[in-house]
């Protein structure tokens, strides 16, 4: 077996430091960022040509669910802080995927909805995803498909 093949050691002699009972690879947190590395990268290959990366599939995804919603509910629905939220939605926007206007009674919040070019482009979106999704859990039966989200499910919501 080649050295790259191997499991990582726990500790490194050459420089003294060590990290007895810790394994990268027995950490939940280094697990999730590589499975989810592994969706974005099958989700890009599925949905090649769409022209959309995974956090602006997410938006259009839950605006076509709520219909309308403030620029801050849309990043708390789909898990982004206020900075990429903004950025996602300026691009959406700027594509004519979503419009954003100002709420009558506070400017300063906006009110975005999915136009008809965002549902078009969301159902071929969707598609990809599935695809992406079938792939990434190749792998586990039905049964471990079902717990597994579960369990993501319970972990993602402490």
């Amino acid at each position: 077996m080649m050295r790259d093949e191997q499991e990582p050691a726990a500790a490194s002699p050459e420089t003294g430091v060590s990290a007895p009972g810790y394994s990268l690879d027995a950490s939940a947190g280094h697990m999730l960022r590589r499975a989810h590395q592994r969706y974005q990268s099958m989700f890009q290959e599925c949905a090649a040509g769409l022209g959309l990366t995974g956090p602006q599939f997410a938006a259009l995804l839950r605006l076509s669910e709520m219909g309308r919603v403030t620029q801050n509910h849309l990043g708390r629905l789909a898990a982004m802080d206020s900075a990429t939220v903004q950025g996602v939605v300026r691009r959406l926007v700027d594509r004519g995927l979503v419009q954003a206007t100002a709420d009558p009674q506070d400017r300063r919040i906006r009110i975005l909805t999915i136009t008809e070019a965002g549902a078009e482009l969301l159902r071929a979106a969707q598609k990809a995803g599935r695809r992406a999704n079938d792939s990434v859990l190749a792998p586990l039966s039905a049964v471990e498909r079902r717990q597994l989200l579960a369990m993501l499910r319970r972990v993602a919501e402490g």
